[in-house]
């Protein structure tokens, strides 16, 4: 039976590894923050003691973490991923990178005889729950392949976009139609309020039609409400994947004024002390400080 190795609990790695384990699939996890294993300990997951440990015991190895630099301290550590590499084994990235970081990582497990898939996920805290991700893969066909008898129990669709770092490329495409949006959606829910309607009937009045999307019916009613809790999108994840976006853009001479517009203002919303809340506390952006909370 293949074994799986999970590295970062977060928003969104603990749910998926309740979704592996739930599956009956034999799982290994490790986060930088121990405690954050307990649950996972509960419902049937070995935690290893360190992370070469999770390296040597697993034939696939999982990643779901922060950004670059979290990629790259777990790949570079002492005694860690690249380290206890060995022929054959498949490192699948769930997390939201760059392009450039993932060719990169991917080369370098190749002369380890490992394989490299980029495989960023969207549909939020929900989807993880719930299994109805879509997962949007890089890398080889047979590498691919290999990581879908897994990926079914985690997402409604495993689409391979092309070679290593096209799954990173489609999710920048993703984060920055959501993230832009966001601010849109706070937009629409301050012009509704200051014209007198009630914001919180627009999902339902709009569901359907072409104005209509997931974070449109997620974000809307929370923006309305000041309903903040629970956290689904960390304000720093979508800043940072619009830095991405910039970043893509500028190496291959792409142009993007209203992302661009979007990322300046998430990040003075994220400097006002916001970076670490949800996604949903951009209607702040609009408010009189009276009304923020």
């Amino acid at each position: 039976m293949t074994t799986l190795g999970f590295v970062g609990l977060g928003l969104m790695g603990v749910p998926m590894c309740r979704r592996l384990l739930a599956a009956g699939h034999p799982l290994t996890v490790w986060n930088r923050s121990a405690a954050k294993a307990d649950s996972l300990r509960a419902a049937g997951a070995v935690v290893a003691a360190n992370l070469g440990e999770l390296v040597r015991g697993s034939d696939i190895v999982m990643l779901c973490l922060a950004n670059d630099e979290a990629v790259q301290a777990v790949w570079q550590a002492e005694g860690g991923i690249r380290a206890q590499l060995r022929p054959g084994q498949l490192l699948v990235d769930f997390s939201s990178t760059s392009p450039a970081l993932t060719r990169q990582l991917a080369q370098q497990a190749a002369e380890h005889g490992a394989a490299w898939v980029d495989a960023p996920v969207s549909g939020g805290v929900r989807g993880a729950e719930n299994g109805t991700l879509v997962i949007m893969a890089g890398g080889l066909a047979p590498d691919v392949a290999r990581l879908q008898p897994f990926a079914a129990c985690l997402s409604q669709r495993l689409s391979h976009i092309g070679s290593h770092g096209a799954g990173q490329v489609a999710k920048v495409c993703n984060q920055l139609i959501v993230a832009s949006n966001a601010m849109l959606i706070a937009e629409t829910v301050q012009l509704a309020e200051a014209a007198g309607i009630d914001a919180s009937l627009l999902p339902a009045a709009l569901a359907g039609g072409f104005a209509d999307s997931l974070p449109f019916q997620i974000l809307a009613p929370r923006m309305a409400q000041r309903q903040y809790l629970p956290l689904q999108w960390k304000v720093t994840t979508l800043l940072k994947d619009l830095g991405n976006a910039r970043q893509l853009a500028a190496e291959h001479d792409a142009t993007l004024p209203l992302a661009s517009l979007a990322a300046d203002m998430m990040a003075r919303h994220a400097a006002a002390g916001y970076a670490e809340q949800d996604l949903s506390t951009v209607i702040a952006c609009y408010l009189p400080d009276s009304e923020v909370s």
